[in-house]
């Protein structure tokens, strides 16, 4: 552990130091005839002059030299590999990295200054190589005080600089102590790797990144020590010293060093030019571009020395990263790819709002009043189908209630309803608003949702199904609703099915029986070890365990009335889950009819075509309907074809309905009155005073006047709710055209009547309304 490893660095550092010294002393002591021959002659202007050049040999060159000397600086991370158990790694690592490079460095030059000006490159060890009086000196330094080493360029010397590797042995004033200082370094090294990697490896287990490494994450002892781990590391270790070529690992391991710097480089890099306020260099003299340049350099030098270890370091590397990207994992380390991701986001939402608006370019961008999103899914995967890639989809709900407490649940919502859709897939936004009533709310949203370009234009609502048990005042929020988005420029779309949308009593049942069912084994645990224990005393633990079952034995009679009753609950709930669920499946064939009763911009024909290039609904043909006279039929379905072909909106029928205007049939109408006298007044059939209070109690009552007033168009919506089931009743989806009730004329129950009417017992519709701006265009 940590502890051992710091007291063993100490003892080895000790020892280092000693070596050293014991090296620098060496070099002044005066030499003798044996090391003279070993090619050691003390410190000479003439011997630095000739070592001063470089002398590669054997096919080596400055950069194979450099992969096995590299390796001696790989402890510049020592520090932060550690950083967890440093008291102040922001103080520590600097500081200490710094001394470290500044000391090594100046060790490093000062040894190496020291043995190449006392020590010749070649030498032959043999005391007969003196040189004579009157021989012929070669120039050499070597020649110049007395030897004569020339045989060495013909024939293999063992010393000298470039042959004897004990040459520190021979320089220094004891040689057993550079021996002792040489296992010292590898040992502190060794343990700086051993203790320090293991540490990363064990952080890097436990983000559970790659799932098949979690088993070196466990941690033993006070310090959470990676056992584990460095079991794992010893084993690499003695597989690579098992090879016992020292210039064939040294590039291995420089290789990989390498790479580790270039993305430590690039990542401080890319952190800066993320420019995240998080991310706060120390440093005094920190620049971003030279971590760019130190990357660079990494890279570059990793080819040099190795150019097919590199590339196969590079394979390592991007198969990792792509594995990271697929899988995802949960984790969160405020990265600066997040960074970035957000500085180009607000970079292009900034040059989008510099466009302006064109109908090319013009996308359905929806607000979804789902309220949690999980409690509506097929609200939401209605809109998804159309948004996905397409457009923003914002799934939203109002908090209606008292300030203090809806603020706080909306609070306690948006990460818990946000991870939802993520973990879903759905590519949407959460959005919530606290207000005092649902239509403030919406009013809100509908108002300040979205920035810049991004924003919604486009309001998908669900059919409120129970509007007949209702509030007249949460009708008057419903319809007002679709009021105000007219008025913010927004077009509507309305979906219903036949089952309703929301399943939060489903989910709420679900979430009760899962805790049941932890409950039950905790019991059944709970039993087992008491039975367990009682076992143990024989017969009469096997009388208390029957003592015990006649005492929980339910009552058959009520157990079966529990069942049946459970069995119907799970009945609906299955239909109900079913419904929730029939938008994520893929349509088959079938088709998707379009009644255009209106021409609200086109809206109501570009949804349809948006799902058609879905892979949900590819296999679904466009059906065309819409309104004509009797004598025109013809007339009218050519131009439509026409102006279809130039909006090149694919479509396999059109059809014009002629008696679109007739009257319902009586049977129809008389659903239509049995539906709304509840809501009706029948002020005519009152005497004044009585008509006037109940005006007053009853505003929001149906008044005669308006029946008369509108009684067209309430033929129109029982009428065509008549055509829909002869001509779409086998629709996969319906999209029609949104009747809208002018304000102050139609009352708020005789609309929600009409949207009755006229989406009763249909397959899925989608009522759909454009806030008349063009959204298709003649031109590609």
């Amino acid at each position: 552990g940590m502890e051992w490893e710091y007291q063993a660095q100490v003892l080895l550092l000790i020892i280092l130091l000693v070596a050293i010294f014991n090296f620098f002393v060496g070099s002044v002591i005066p030499t003798n005839e044996e090391k003279k021959a070993r090619g050691f002659y003390n410190y000479d202007g003439a011997i630095f002059a000739e070592n001063f050049g470089p002398d590669f040999r054997d096919g080596e060159g400055f950069f194979s030299v450099f992969a096995i000397f590299f390796p001696a600086a790989t402890g510049i991370l020592a520090g932060a590999n550690i950083s967890g158990d440093l008291e102040d790694p922001q103080v520590a690592i600097p500081k200490g990295t710094m001394l470290a490079i500044f000391i090594t460095t100046i060790t490093y030059l000062a040894v190496g200054i020291c043995v190449s000006a006392t020590v010749v490159r070649d030498a032959t060890g043999s005391l007969n190589d003196t040189i004579t009086p009157g021989m012929a000196c070669n120039g050499s330094a070597a020649c110049s005080l007395g030897y004569d080493f020339s045989s060495c360029k013909t024939e293999h010397c063992d010393f000298g600089l470039m042959n004897n590797f004990q040459v520190m042995s021979m320089v220094s004033g004891f040689g057993p102590l550079i021996t002792a200082g040489i296992f010292s370094a590898t040992l502190s090294s060794a343990l700086a790797s051993l203790v320090s990697a293991p540490k990363v490896f064990q952080a890097l287990c436990k983000d559970n990144i790659y799932k098949a490494l979690h088993f070196f994450a466990k941690g033993h002892g006070k310090n959470n020590e990676p056992l584990r781990g460095y079991v794992l590391t010893f084993i690499i270790a003695v597989a690579f010293i098992l090879k016992s070529e020292l210039n064939t690992i040294a590039p291995i391991i420089s290789n990989f060093f390498l790479a580790s710097y270039a993305l430590i480089n690039f990542s401080c890099f890319h952190a800066s030019y993320a420019k995240s306020p998080g991310w706060r260099p120390a440093y005094k003299y920190y620049n971003m571009w030279v971590s760019l340049f130190g990357a660079m350099l990494c890279c570059g030098v990793m080819f040099v020395i190795n150019w097919w270890a590199a590339l196969i370091t590079y394979a390592i590397e991007i198969l990792l990263y792509i594995y990271v990207t697929v899988k995802k994992p949960d984790v969160n380390w405020g990265s600066s790819s997040q960074a970035i991701t957000f500085v180009n986001a607000l970079n292009d939402a900034l040059v989008l709002t510099a466009v302006d608006d064109h109908v090319k370019n013009f996308r359905p961008q929806c607000i979804v009043l789902t309220g949690d999103p999980k409690t509506r899914p097929a609200l939401l995967d209605i809109a998804h189908s159309f948004t996905k890639n397409y457009g923003l989809c914002i799934t939203s709900k109002v908090f209606v209630g008292p300030r203090i407490q809806t603020v706080k649940e909306m609070n306690s919502s948006m990460e818990k309803n946000q991870t939802w859709l993520n973990s879903k897939k759905r590519k949407a936004f959460y959005a919530a608003v606290a207000c005092d009533n649902f239509r403030e709310g919406v009013r809100s949203l509908l108002q300040a949702s979205g920035v810049g370009r991004m924003r919604p234009n486009t309001l998908v609502i669900g059919f409120k199904k129970d509007w007949r048990d209702s509030r007249p005042k949460d009708i008057e929020n419903y319809v007002g609703v679709l009021h105000d988005s007219f008025d913010f420029e927004y077009g509507v779309v309305m979906v219903r099915i036949s089952q309703g949308f929301d399943i939060s009593q489903v989910l709420q049942v679900q979430e009760e029986l899962e805790r049941l069912e932890l409950e039950r084994q905790a019991l059944e645990a709970a039993i087992k070890e008491e039975e367990f224990k009682e076992g143990k005393h024989g017969i009469r633990g096997l009388f208390n365990k029957a003592s015990k079952f006649k005492m929980s034995k339910p009552d058959s009679k009520e157990t079966t009335m529990n069942s049946a009753q459970s069995m119907h609950v799970g009945d609906i709930n299955q239909r109900l889950m079913e419904a929730s669920t029939q938008f994520k499946k893929k349509q088959g064939k079938g088709t998707i009819d379009v009644w255009w009763l209106f021409d609200d911009g086109g809206l109501t024909l570009l949804i349809p075509y948006i799902l058609t290039t879905r892979k949900k609904w590819k296999d679904c043909k466009i059906r065309v309907f819409m309104g004509g006279k009797a004598n025109r039929i013809d007339e009218d379905k050519a131009a439509m074809i026409s102006l279809l072909s130039k909006f090149r909106i694919q479509f396999v029928d059109l059809y014009v309905v002629g008696d679109i205007n007739t009257k319902p049939t009586k049977e129809s109408w008389k659903f239509f009155e049995e539906m709304i006298e509840p809501y009706c007044l029948h002020e005519c059939s009152k005497d004044p005073a009585t008509a006037d209070m109940l005006k007053k109690e009853s505003p929001w009552k149906i008044k005669d006047a308006e029946l008369e007033m509108c009684k067209e168009k309430n033929y129109r919506q029982v009428r065509l709710n008549e055509l829909l089931q002869e001509n779409s009743r086998a629709a996969n989806l319906i999209i029609m055209s949104l009747p809208i009730a002018r304000k102050g004329s139609v009352s708020d129950y005789l609309y929600m009547a009409w949207l009755e009417i006229l989406t009763k017992n249909l397959p899925p519709i989608m009522l759909v309304r454009g806030n008349h701006k063009s959204v298709l265009t003649f031109y590609s």
